[in-house]
């Protein structure tokens, strides 16, 4: 699909040169999931139920960070917004890097994120300002976890159900609140595995497309074992360059309303997109 492919390569050139670049979700551990990790006695399990955690904990706002390294530039993608973790389900304001003059006149992408697809408004050249576009996740050879510009909150807590290693590195406070953290690696197909129904479908796209699946990370949780923060850290290849990524997702403020309306059909835009 032009759409899909071109929007990849060029969302990590964008990352390398340049962005230009469900129903409920499942809760198999129910309230062990949350006994398990207010426990904290377990790292590993604490981690891997932090996805189980996040849906019982309903919405959040969220707060992202994309930031490329290949060739020599970096660029860093920044997105703000709601995020309802029970419909996996969420709306961002992603905010482009200035371009190569120093322009920082891009106009922001609105995102939204649904179970299989990201709806993008203001993006791609000759779309109509009153259009979105359309992109199937599982279609993506990066399974959405850099093509839009900010991995999908769900994702990047799905991503840690495939945790192989974690160790507890001590209590630091965040944003006011005491939490947890946590260091280790989590393996990107075996998360696929271990996904919840909305989001195994993206993740094993991203398990076919990466040369690697293994995935650093940094993880956050509060007392209550809700992900407050986790950061992952990848790198693929893209045109013959490798793109090295580090995908940051905060979260704050459970349980604020969020609403999320995907647009009717007469307003997708159907026609050839370049981006």
């Amino acid at each position: 699909m032009v759409v899909q492919q071109h929007w990849l390569r060029r969302g990590a050139c964008a990352a390398a040169a340049v962005m230009g670049v469900s129903g409920t979700a499942g809760c198999s551990g129910g309230g062990d999931a949350v006994a398990d990790a207010r426990a904290g006695a377990d790292p590993l399990l604490s981690v891997q139920k932090a996805a189980d955690v996040l849906a019982e904990a309903g919405t959040a706002k969220a707060r992202t960070a994309m930031e490329t390294a290949a060739g020599g530039t970096r660029v860093t993608i920044r997105g703000e917004g709601g995020y309802d973790f029970r419909r996996a389900m969420g709306r961002l304001r992603v905010v482009l890097p200035n371009d190569p003059a120093g322009s920082s006149g891009r106009q922001p992408i609105t995102e939204l994120l649904a179970p299989g697809a990201l709806y993008m408004k203001d993006r791609g050249a000759g779309v109509p300002p009153d259009k979105w576009v359309r992109v199937d996740t599982t279609a993506l050879t990066d399974g959405n976890l850099v093509t839009g510009g900010a991995t999908d909150p769900a994702a990047a807590a799905e991503l840690l159900r495939g945790a192989r290693s974690a160790t507890f590195v001590g209590h630091v406070e965040l944003a006011g609140v005491r939490v947890a953290h946590y260091r280790g690696v989590t393996d990107i197909a075996h998360a696929a595995r271990a996904a919840s129904a909305h989001a195994r479908g993206a993740l094993a796209a991203a398990a076919e497309g990466f040369d690697q699946d293994a995935v650093s990370f940094d993880a956050y949780l509060d007392s209550e074992g809700r992900l407050r923060k986790v950061r992952h850290q990848f790198s693929f290849a893209n045109q013959g360059r490798t793109v090295a990524v580090a995908s940051t997702t905060l979260l704050y403020e459970f349980g604020v309303p969020v609403v999320v309306r995907l647009p009717d059909r007469r307003d997708i835009y159907a026609g050839r997109v370049r981006m």
